[in-house]
């Protein structure tokens, strides 16, 4: 395996916050500040980057030393999703899935990168755990929504990564306004400030407040993502932006 610069995690503790799609345009965000990127989905339960990636059924190739990533507009990928069948379920208990997520990071042939981001499941359980004591990660991205059921959580893993000594860059605040594609009326489905909030109790910054859009989501059903579909658009330009605050962190 070649070096890699940085391994920025994308976490969130609770499951149905937007993070993959998050951890997705922030790798596009970067490899399109002309930076070497790759992509690590380490959901190994639901993997859902073969489906925003428009990959599903693909697999990669077995080479000496390792597997050969799958190369989507450039990023290099991995996920447990190329190497099973879309709906076979992963009955594995945590060990293996530890040692599902350290095969993963280590056997793929990943080129020399700038940065690997990795997509990390809900919870504060074994593979967050492998993440922090096996993979050199340089810091974490919270992904958080307003609502306090969520921040609940978030804050849960907030102080898991706190504990074991690595570092959070900041916070994404996603879904947090919906604006009418009709009236242009502004609305707060899930209520508002929470990413000020927690972010303000880790003394973070919020990299990003990213809106519920109904034809963001379809993109990302068909493997379409915003930083591909519409990269002078909106959302593109917000990734773009919390890019550059990354890169610049380092």
């Amino acid at each position: 395996m070649q070096p890699i610069k940085k391994i920025i995690g994308v976490a969130s503790g609770k499951g149905g916050v937007g993070k993959s799609m998050v951890a997705l345009n922030l790798a596009l965000a970067l490899l399109a500040r002309k930076h070497a990127v790759g992509l690590l989905d380490a959901d190994i339960y639901g993997p859902s980057q073969p489906t925003m990636l428009d990959a599903v059924g693909k697999r990669p190739a077995l080479q000496a030393g390792g597997l050969q990533p799958i190369n989507r507009w450039g990023l290099q990928t991995m996920s447990m999703g190329y190497l099973v069948d879309v709906e076979a379920p992963m009955i594995w208990r945590g060990p293996m899935i530890g040692k599902a997520l350290q095969q993963l990071f280590s056997d793929t042939l990943w080129g020399e990168l700038d940065y690997l981001v990795i997509d990390l499941p809900p919870g504060t359980g074994d593979v967050q755990l492998t993440l922090c004591q096996k993979i050199p990660v340089s810091g974490i991205v919270i992904v958080t929504t307003p609502q306090a059921v969520a921040l609940a959580d978030v804050t849960r893993a907030c102080e898991m990564f706190r504990k074991l000594n690595v570092p959070l860059l900041g916070i994404v605040e996603n879904m947090g306004v919906y604006r009418c594609e009709h009236c242009g009326h502004d609305a707060h489905p899930f209520g508002s400030g929470g990413g000020a909030t927690l972010a303000e109790q880790y003394q973070l910054e919020v990299l990003a407040k990213i809106p519920l859009d109904a034809a963001v989501s379809t993109m990302m059903d068909y493997g379409n993502p915003p930083m591909i579909a519409a990269p002078e658009g909106d959302f593109a330009k917000k990734f773009d932006a919390m890019a550059k605050k990354i890169i610049e962190m380092f």
